[in-house]
């Protein structure tokens, strides 16, 4: 399915390019229009990410991100800087479906092994971000893509498989918000490799040419943001698409 995709600091809608807080686009200051407009188009999920709270927890967004998710009736995932249990509570509290666990679930694993076990796999979605090296190995990024992990996406997977994953959110560095087009073969291996995982991918969508290309890699969700707010397509178009080529 398509998943628009908001990320949100001070209560404005941006997009960093490459997680870089420097290289910011601002794009208004109404994310629940917006939200509940990708929602009358047919959207049956939607993706926040709470970049003031990625940067700082204790400045988490809560009570935006409450009437957000009070303001759309589809299920909403929701990261940015999980560090505590505390914080999957608060999301979760504040009406979020899925919590998405990023950098914590490598640099911490029998913290987040625990979270699964006790909101079940269906709560959780691990962000892999990743950068692919010329022997193809998948490095795992963290820290806003800043520190290299030392382990790969198939490491992270195996490590967590037992627990039930079931959602992996998987963006290719190289192609995040650049608009030009999605790491297809990357999808088509992980999506072949763990046919029960549900993959998200994310990272370079620019046209629906890119969607298209995206039907027969294996992903069951496809989030796209900068896309849509720059009038790239529709959600509608976007999602018609994705169902019919």
């Amino acid at each position: 399915m398509i998943i628009p995709a908001l990320d949100l600091i001070e209560g404005a809608v941006v997009r960093l390019h490459q997680g870089d807080y420097g290289q910011q686009r601002d794009y208004g200051r109404e994310p629940l229009p917006r939200l509940q407009s990708y929602q009358q188009q047919g959207a049956e999920v939607l993706h926040l990410v709470d970049l003031t709270g990625a940067k700082d927890p204790a400045a988490r967004q809560i009570t935006l991100l409450s009437e957000l998710l009070a303001g759309v009736s589809v299920p909403v995932q929701v990261g940015g800087g999980i560090r505590q249990r505390d914080d999957v509570v608060a999301l979760l509290q504040a009406g979020a479906s899925r919590v998405v666990v990023g950098s914590t679930a490598i640099r911490q694993p029998e913290m987040v092994k625990a979270w699964f076990e006790e909101f079940g796999p269906d709560a959780i979605v691990l962000a892999l971000d990743i950068r692919i090296d010329e022997h193809q190995r998948k490095e795992v990024a963290i820290s806003g893509w800043q520190e290299a992990s030392g382990v790969t996406l198939e490491q992270v997977i195996a490590d967590y498989e037992p627990y039930g994953l079931r959602h992996v959110l998987c963006t290719d560095i190289s192609r995040d918000g650049t608009l030009a087009g999605s790491n297809v073969e990357l999808y088509q291996v992980i999506t072949a490799t763990w046919p029960a995982i549900a993959f998200q991918s994310s990272g370079g969508i620019g046209s629906l040419e890119d969607i298209a290309a995206l039907r027969t890699s294996g992903v069951q969700g496809v989030i796209v943001g900068r896309a849509l707010l720059e009038d790239k397509f529709t959600v509608s178009e976007a999602i018609s698409c994705w169902q019919n080529g």
